[in-house]
């Protein structure tokens, strides 16, 4: 995985002591990068579902729910890095990133479409068995697409604040489209009826969400894969003549995982997605079963997440002038853990407006509305402190390994379903949560037992979160230190390239 430079593809030659691996990146290029922001929130809005489609509508037991995502995030395990590396060493002409990122489209929209549209007829096992295949299936052609496509984002600059600003566009791109997709599924897909009070119950519905989200799956990925294309020629140049060697990449996996920045970045975001996973999940069932919301209210729900889309990127200007990135997530991740926790805790007291209260509403909303604010920012930092890791590991090892680096990130992502899932379908089934459940009918244990899922077990992941951050290295002096070693390298490389291609 040696970085190889030559004289007519090098983009590492000095101007004026800038390089110009310290690009300014277009916008035009960090919109079309973060379209593909559509595919996570289509798959995230599906995520907000599946578990009470399968054990509501399909009789699955929540415990069968979680074991189909324990298979799943234990296959992640293993095909994420693996196709990370991948990533780092295809070869082709157009790229290393982009032919895998291209190939995921069909496959991704495909398995997404037959996830909500099972077999009628079959037994409890059976759907078990169908869920875990298709959802095993989805994630890994999503990997496909994010572990080229994140690594893509760390290439396209050096500079330790833009390659901030081109996450950032990702990041609000994805809490802006999940927004919209949120929306789309309770007050479009899923409607109030006469029928049905809530219309995530309504099983006929399904068939929209698996076919509408299987279109937009496929699109998302296309029109980012080929947006971006023009990219190719400014991401790094490795010499890919030589095959994948296990041993290497093994090696350089350990060295990953003793580097206590990214084994804290890897914990942090893994324990961040976690918690949405679970509030994804328990919170829909929550909102439905002790608040006794419609489908059109928990629309604004998604709606409070806005002014965070809105403020993420300025907000990050504005901390950045006096706190360096492990600050800002450790700050953010306080916040946001106390805030959108807060209704559920304080309903646990009994200090929480009742459901015909006219404040119910305002009192779920505000919290939530803070606390995204500030969400997004966690976001942004975290994708960014990835990118200085992938600094740091070429300066300890001289190699280049952003797919690999990056498979945390589809993995952290896919803990939103997987592990996050896996939590909740177990924590549905020990609060013993009941079939084909009507509102009202819940016992008292088990509404307290799923205020608990939604808010101190919610808090208290974020605080591991902050937790682990203390360990991450990384400022924006040490960032310079290694980047200046760096650009020396590269320099020295490329000249004996071409005294060599000189002497050739």
């Amino acid at each position: 995985m040696k970085m190889q430079n030559s004289p007519a593809n090098s983009n590492t030659e000095s101007a004026g002591g800038e390089t110009r691996r310290r690009r300014k990146v277009p916008v035009r290029t960090k919109v079309l990068f973060a379209s593909g922001a559509f595919q996570e929130a289509t798959v995230a809005a599906g995520g907000l579902v599946t578990v009470l489609f399968y054990n509501q509508i399909l009789g699955v037991a929540p415990s069968l729910c979680g074991t189909a995502f324990l298979i799943a995030s234990v296959f992640d395990g293993i095909t994420d890095p693996l196709v990370g590396a991948m990533s780092d060493r295809f070869r082709s002409r157009w790229g290393r990133r982009h032919p895998l990122m291209l190939a995921s489209a069909i496959p991704a929209a495909i398995s997404f479409y037959f996830l909500y549209q099972p077999v009628d007829g079959v037994s409890e096992m059976g759907y078990f068995i169908w869920l875990t295949v298709f959802l095993v299936l989805m994630r890994l052609a999503i990997t496909f697409y994010n572990i080229p496509h994140d690594a893509l984002g760390a290439e396209l600059t050096d500079d330790y604040t833009e390659r901030s600003s081109v996450f950032g566009y990702n990041a609000v791109a994805t809490s802006l489209t999940a927004i919209l997709m949120a929306g789309v599924v309770y007050f479009v897909i899923f409607p109030t009826t006469p029928e049905y009070e809530n219309g995530l119950l309504n099983a006929s519905r399904y068939y929209i969400l698996a076919g509408a989200g299987a279109v937009v799956i496929a699109v998302s990925v296309v029109v980012c894969t080929v947006g971006t294309m023009d990219q190719v020629r400014h991401i790094h140049h490795i010499d890919t003549r030589e095959r994948i060697r296990y041993g290497e990449f093994f090696r350089e996996l350990g060295v990953l995982i003793r580097s206590p920045s990214y084994l804290s970045t890897c914990l942090s975001l893994i324990t961040i997605f976690t918690g949405l996973g679970i509030l994804g999940v328990v919170g829909t069932y929550a909102y439905v079963y002790v608040y006794g919301l419609s489908t059109e209210q928990m629309t604004l729900f998604g709606i409070a997440k806005l002014p965070g889309v809105l403020t993420a990127l300025p907000l990050l200007a504005l901390l950045s002038r006096w706190l360096d990135k492990r600050q800002i997530l450790i700050v953010a991740a306080a916040i946001t853990g106390i805030l959108i926790s807060l209704p559920h805790d304080l309903k646990m007291l009994d200090w929480f407006p009742g459901n015909d209260s006219p404040y119910l509403l305002v009192g779920l909303l505000v919290p939530l509305v803070l606390g995204y604010m500030i969400l997004p920012v966690a976001m942004i930092v975290v994708d960014s402190q990835l990118v200085d890791v992938a600094d740091e590991h070429e300066y300890h090892t001289g190699s280049r390994s952003e797919g690999i680096i990056f498979a945390v990130r589809s993995f952290a992502i896919k803990s939103t379903s997987g592990v996050g899932g896996l939590i909740a379908g177990f924590g549905l089934e020990y609060i013993s949560f009941p079939e084909n459940a009507e509102v009202g009918s819940l016992l008292p244990e088990t509404i307290h037992g799923l205020l608990f899922l939604n808010g101190p077990l919610y808090l208290f992941l974020y605080i591991a979160a902050i937790g682990f951050m203390v360990f991450y290295r990384i400022d924006k002096t040490r960032h310079d230190e290694i980047l200046a070693e760096l650009e020396i390298r590269r320099e020295t490389a490329s000249r004996q390239s071409t005294v060599h291609a000189e002497h050739g």
